[in-house]
């Protein structure tokens, strides 16, 4: 710097930060050779603490105001450089200014995926992200353990040390709690509680930060979003099912057409497995089904027990069930190859195999009469 500079820099006597950025943390107050006039006004504004540092030791702190730099007001710096009788200008003193105000833009993620033990789909890796909102709590320990000789400190400074510390902070949170995957998502606001508290032990004495708020956003692997999707779609069925056993029909051709499905898309897959898979599932149901109704059917004391309906069967048709159809709807509709199922039988089974539909398959027109050939004559007797 040259003597134009250090004349200007003398004849300054306002020392403050204007500043108006929330994402500078600390700024030094930049002074040549850091000399202070004697009676130099200082001025901290709102969301601002002043610190004056003499020889890299805290000194003075001064909150919010306009002050007059005496030996009155600078108790810790006189004693520190031996002023008995008041300072001779100037005098030596580094000021920083310290953001005392939240910074709220700081955003954080799991670089990579958390591995979690889940009691239902075994080992499962998850990912998170969100906001963190953090303020200087403690300046002298921010002073020492982060801004060091730096002239100024913004938020992008710490922005990847903090990101680095909550998701520390969140895998031991969910490997020390032990919420399965499915919990995650069901749990976030109480979690992000956790995890607030997780990180503020790790910055509060370290780097003199405090934690206002953590907000996460967890993500779950694909095929698990799908499991779920398809296990409340699942559980929506089977409630509609046992709360509606009447609609079984059409149930069965869903659960039919599930089956018929796979096996069109498993073309390695036995045919036989895949309708004897069908049959077991549909009789599975067929049970329930009639499990109800006996239940339902019981007699009462307010009236006779309801009469009891035809045998209806189930029909494969052009590969799906159909049905259901009694007996004599199926007259002259069905083959004796013709797949066929009701309520009680363990699988299909071709209809002509079935004693029930024996009759469809009968001959229609009466027996043939015997025959009318007249009598053959007697043979003569014996000589």
């Amino acid at each position: 710097m040259g003597i134009i500079d250090k004349m200007r820099g003398e004849l300054v006597d306002i020392i403050e930060w204007v500043d108006d950025s929330r994402s500078t943390l600390a700024w030094r107050f930049p002074r040549y050779n850091n000399e202070i006039k004697n009676g130099a006004q200082l001025i901290v504004r709102e969301g601002q603490q002043a610190v004056f540092v003499y020889r890299g030791q805290l000194a003075d702190t001064f909150a919010p105001g306009h002050y007059e730099l005496t030996t009155e007001n600078l108790p810790i710096m006189s004693t520190i450089q031996g002023w008995k009788h008041g300072f001779n200008s100037p005098f030596r003193s580094e000021v920083y200014f310290i953001n005392r105000r939240p910074v709220t833009d700081l955003r954080w993620g799991t670089p990579n995926p958390i591995t979690l033990r889940d009691p239902d789909f075994g080992m499962v890796q998850v990912r998170a992200n969100g906001l963190c909102v953090i303020r200087i709590a403690d300046p002298a320990i921010f002073l020492r353990e982060v801004i060091g000789a730096d002239s100024q400190v913004n938020a992008d400074e710490i922005a990847e040390l903090l990101r680095r510390v909550i998701s520390t902070a969140f895998s031991d949170m969910i490997l020390e709690t032990g919420v399965g995957a499915i919990d995650l998502q069901g749990k976030q606001v109480e979690l992000s509680d956790q995890l607030r508290d997780y990180v503020q032990t790790r910055v509060d004495d370290e780097f003199g930060l405090h934690v206002d708020s953590v907000t996460m956003n967890i993500s779950l692997p694909d095929e698990i979003t799908e499991a779920m999707t398809r296990g409340v779609a699942r559980g929506v069925e089977e409630r509609g099912f046992l709360n509606n056993v009447g609609d079984l029909g059409r149930y069965q051709q869903g659960k039919a057409a599930d089956s018929m499905l796979a096996a069109a898309q498993n073309p390695g897959g036995g045919a036989m497995g895949d309708m004897m898979g069908a049959g077991m599932g549909l009789a599975m149901a067929g049970q329930f089904a009639n499990q109800f109704n006996q239940q339902q059917q019981q007699p009462s004391s307010s009236g006779p027990p309801p009469i009891p309906t035809a045998q209806a069967f189930h029909i494969e048709q052009n590969g799906a069930a159909a049905g259901p159809y009694t007996v004599d709807q199926l007259r002259g509709s069905i083959t004796p190859t013709t797949l066929v199922w009701a309520q009680g039988m363990a699988a299909w089974t071709a209809a002509g195999q079935v004693a029930a539909l024996a009759p469809l398959f009968a001959p229609s027109g009466p027996p043939p009469l015997p025959s009318q050939e007249p009598p053959a004559p007697p043979a003569p007797p014996a000589q």
